[in-house]
């Protein structure tokens, strides 16, 4: 089992918030806390060290976490870009990534996560990402930083979609439909009011 001091963890808040009438999703309450907070309460305990990738309001994240990054392309180019920036500054072999609007992730996340089965009965997968027993959850993810050239260069031809570079590599879903409330996503307004 690798120890948590072996992984880095990323939390994505550094999107439009076009869903949630362009506010600043990491920073709406829910519950008398930010969003980022209770993610990163879930996930701070299960890794090293934690990066918070933020694009606006950085003051309003700067008791969150180790390292703050902002993308490096203009323009708001999506989750993949929130990535990359981080890995310039993971000194792991591994990263988790979570979005900032997940505030009920699984306690035991890094650790199942860095448990994928092999690919194919073979080799081990590079990327793994969480399954709720219905659907994926890409942004819930353990990737290998060697990828990082990889993610560079899909970046650099115009490319934005997590699944289609996952799809590039040895990528495997992990089973948490043990716990399918965990992946409940706050991702508009509609949601608060649900929860």
């Amino acid at each position: 089992m690798r120890q948590k001091n072996q992984v880095t963890g990323l939390i994505l808040a550094g999107g439009k918030g076009r869903r949630v009438q362009g506010q600043d999703k990491g920073l709406l309450s829910w519950r008398g806390k930010k969003l980022i907070e209770h993610v990163a309460d879930r996930l701070a305990p299960q890794v090293g060290e934690l990066i918070i990738s933020c694009n606006r309001n950085i003051p309003a994240y700067s008791e969150i976490g180790d390292i703050r990054v902002q993308d490096s392309r203009a323009d708001f180019q999506g989750p993949l870009a929130g990535i990359e920036a981080a890995m310039e500054h993971v000194k792991t072999d591994v990263l988790v990534v979570v979005a900032c609007d997940n505030p009920l992730l699984p306690l035991d996340l890094v650790e199942r996560l860095n448990e994928a089965p092999p690919v194919n009965n073979t080799a081990r997968a590079l990327i793994s990402y969480a399954h709720d027993g219905k659907r994926e959850h890409y942004l819930c993810c353990a990737i290998r930083t060697s990828l990082y050239p990889s993610l560079t260069s899909y970046l650099e031809d115009g490319n934005r979609a997590v699944r289609d570079w996952f799809g590039q590599h040895l990528a495997a879903p992990v089973d948490f439909s043990d716990q399918p409330e965990a992946f409940v996503n706050f991702n508009s307004l509609e949601a608060f009011s649900k929860h």
